[in-house]
C-alpha cells in the first residue's frame, strides 16, 4: 500500500530570492493550498467530432494560501510583512516530506490579521505567483 503524505509535515518557507540558501520556515503555519491551474483554449471547428467542443491548455498560473498562529518573532512572517508593505515580491517553497518541493516567485494579495477577544491571534497570507512554477526533488526532509 501507498504511503499517504501528512499535511502536517509540509512546509512552506519564504525567500527573499529563489538564489538564496537560507530558508526562513513560515512560523506558526496551520494549512496551505497550492493552487495551479490553467487557461482553456476554445479550439472547436466545423469538423470536430461529432459536433462536440475541443480545447487546449493556454497560460497557467499557480498560487499558494495559507495561515497560522501569528508567533511574537518569526523571521519569515518579519520578511512578509516587509514585502508587502513595500509591494516587493517574495520566494515562495513547499516542501513535502518526501523532499519534493515547489518553488515560485510571487507577489503577496492579502494579508490579513484576525485578533479574536477569546482566541488566538491568526494571519493568513495569499501569494499569486510571478513567472513559473518550479518543481524540484530535493532529499527528504527525515520527519
Amino acid at each position: 500500500m501507498a504511503k499517504k503524505v501528512q499535511g502536517v509535515k509540509c512546509k512552506v518557507y519564504i525567500v527573499e530570492s529563489l538564489d538564496e540558501l537560507d530558508r526562513k520556515v513560515l512560523g506558526g503555519q496551520r494549512s496551505a493550498t497550492l493552487n495551479r491551474s490553467a487557461e482553456t483554449l476554445d479550439a472547436t471547428s466545423k469538423d470536430s467530432a461529432g459536433g462536440w467542443k475541443e480545447n487546449e491548455a493556454g497560460f497557467k498560473e499557480w498560487s499558494v494560501d495559507t495561515d497560522g498562529l501569528l508567533i511574537q518573532s518569526d523571521e519569515a512572517y518579519d520578511l512578509l510583512e516587509e514585502r508587502f508593505n513595500n509591494s516587493e515580491k517574495v520566494g515562495v517553497i513547499i516542501e513535502l516530506p518526501n523532499g519534493k518541493t515547489y518553488e515560485g516567485m510571487s507577489v503577496i494579495t492579502d494579508f490579513p490579521i484576525d485578533l479574536p477577544y477569546d482566541d488566538l491571534v491568526t494571519y493568513t497570507a495569499a501569494f499569486t505567483g510571478d513567472g513559473e512554477l518550479a518543481k524540484v526533488a530535493t532529499a527528504p526532509t527525515g520527519e
